[in-house]
């Protein structure tokens, strides 16, 4: 895996680790758990778009490399729709708003990511 990746995916996991104890002290066991778990769906989803992106031998080809992105995209949407139908499914008893922090503070790292490459 391409070391950005690796710092990418884990800098998600321990900023949602980091998260979900904060919000578990301050706010109790609901809203830990529930951040834990928004983040985990956007770890799941920006893995699975990492592995199906790579997966694409694109070569030098900027078609191939749109379509590798593209289906990187479309199958982390997916993910991430079956990630929250599961939650509100199944788990009645999510406490939205930390479900809501813990996935989108998985994409603030992105934007950390591209400050650090400057």
């Amino acid at each position: 895996m391409h070391p950005q990746v690796s710092w990418i995916l884990s800098r998600q996991a321990a900023l949602i680790v980091i998260l979900a104890l904060a919000a578990w002290l301050m706010f109790g066991d609901m809203a830990g758990i529930s951040t834990l778990i928004g983040g985990s769906i956007g770890i799941v989803a920006n893995l699975g778009y990492v592995l199906r992106a790579m997966r694409m031998n694109v070569g030098l080809d900027p078609v191939k490399a749109y379509r590798a992105q593209t289906a990187g995209e479309g199958f982390k949407f997916l993910l991430t729709l079956i990630g929250f139908a599961l939650v509100f499914l199944k788990f009645k008893d999510v406490a939205v708003a930390p479900l809501f922090l813990g996935y989108g503070s998985t994409i603030v790292i992105f934007w950390v990511a591209l400050l650090k490459q400057r």
